[in-house]
């Protein structure tokens, strides 16, 4: 039986409260205070001191706005090294928004065909829901980042710049969701009315519709434009009749093949050295699989290092909402003192975490340095994609402890994988459902 709360125990409760000295300081504290400010432990600074035995020298930090689209600056700031090295340049950006013009336009078609793939199931079908509460979305998934660039190529920032709604896309983000759901809601409709004839037709009157919308607020991707540019040695440079897709192959290319994804998963569901993918998650129908390779702390932690020892910076997805600083630049699990204020920590063991929801994937970032003691990690250096007005020009710093906990993903060349990890990717994957946690990223 549920126990009502009684008049009673609240009295009690209210007494308890009335009693204890720490509560009511922290009470008076917090009437002008954020709860967290009133619980910051000044003496965790020393751990998270910007310094680096790695140190690798980046661009600027890119600022993505009011979207979600972290994991294609995350991807972008990374295609944007190894272009500038061809180039010989010392500052250089892609565009952000011709990649997510194309990334809105493929999943619209992906949601458009998974709402008739699913046209047959009930109602109340999981999955179903799962897809309608958000049919596209702005976040997504290295593997659909290498899906896109693989299809139409990049171009540099000056080709396709950003527009007021590439950069807030939540208006066209609900607009277009609207128009899915509508377009789901149709075709059940004419499934169950014995139409099913009518509803190709109307995909395509609907993928027309919605294609306009992202034209008028993203703009229209160029086709060909003229590259010029001034390397280090003071030498001008013009490409006239550029594509995105020669672009990709001169100054990228090929070296995109030998990346892979890592996760660190220590759920009772997903042992280690098996590879998993997602169902249902995806941008590009045809195009990339998402694949994940599930690999203990420690290995993980290696192949991240070994990367980071090449000079390489390394994409990864962690939960940034998880004991964090933005102002000041700072991840750290021993920031705020919560236990000596209330009694009780509410730092969760990683498995357990994952399993309650209590954390998850929900920002891309770029891993551009580690401070190793012993050859043992103990802080992490990360360019973020809030722009340059917040923490160290918008590079943060990252504990040990958190990277411990919360980080999920990293995607580092195969090579610095070990021998018998390069065989496990080989692995037919395991399948998780669409609202599994390492699928969050793309929300």
């Amino acid at each position: 039986m549920k126990e009502a709360l009684s008049l009673e125990e609240i009295e009690k409760l209210q007494s308890g409260f009335e009693k204890d000295r720490t509560l009511k300081i922290m009470q008076h504290a917090c009437a002008k205070n954020a709860l967290s400010t009133v619980v910051y432990v000044q003496d965790s600074k020393p751990g998270t001191v910007r310094e680096f035995s790695i140190n690798l020298k980046t661009m600027a930090c890119t600022n993505q706005k009011s979207t979600g689209r972290c994991w294609i600056f995350a991807g972008c700031n990374l295609l944007r090294e190894m272009a500038a090295k061809k180039m010989n340049v010392e500052n250089f950006e892609v565009s952000q928004n011709y990649v997510a013009f194309y990334d809105k336009l493929e999943k619209i078609n992906h949601a458009l065909e998974l709402q008739i793939e699913l046209v047959d199931r009930p109602d109340d079908d999981r999955t179903l829901y799962t897809v309608n509460r958000l049919p596209v979305q702005d976040g997504g998934q290295w593997d659909m980042f290498r899906s896109l660039i693989r299809k139409y190529g990049v171009c540099p920032k000056s080709a396709m710049e950003e527009t007021y709604g590439s950069s807030h896309t939540v208006d066209s983000r609900e607009l277009i969701n609207s128009r899915i759901r509508a377009f789901g809601a149709e075709i059940r409709r004419m499934y169950r009315d014995g139409r099913k004839e009518e509803i190709r037709p109307l995909k395509d009157r609907t993928l027309e519709e919605l294609y306009n919308v992202i034209a008028v607020v993203f703009g229209v991707p160029p086709k060909t434009f003229t590259f010029e540019y001034t390397d280090k040695d003071d030498q001008y440079h013009v490409i006239k009749d550029m594509t995105p897709r020669k672009f990709y192959d001169e100054f990228i290319g090929a070296e995109m093949d030998e990346y892979v994804s890592i996760i660190n998963a220590p759920t009772k569901d997903k042992p280690y050295h098996e590879t998993y993918t997602v169902d249902y998650l995806g941008n590009v129908v045809g195009g990339e699989p998402i694949k994940y390779l599930n690999l203990p702390m420690d290995s993980f932690k290696a192949a991240v290092v070994s990367s980071l020892k090449a000079g390489e910076p390394v994409w990864f997805g962690s939960d940034c909402h998880m004991a964090r600083d933005r102002e000041e630049g700072v991840w750290d699990t021993h920031m705020f003192d919560y236990p000596t204020a209330f009694g009780f920590d509410i730092v969760m063991d990683k498995a357990d975490a994952l399993d309650m929801g209590e954390s998850s994937m929900n920002h891309a970032m770029v891993l551009t340095g580690v401070n190793l003691d012993e050859d043992k990690p103990n802080r992490w250096k990360i360019e973020n994609s809030w722009g340059t007005d917040v923490a160290d020009k918008g590079y943060y710093v990252a504990s040990d402890d958190w990277f411990d906990l919360y980080v999920y993903q990293a995607v580092v060349r195969k090579c610095f994988l070990s021998e018998t990890e390069q065989k496990e990717l080989n692995k037919e994957p395991r399948h998780l459902p669409l609202w599994d946690p390492m699928g969050t990223l793309a929300d």
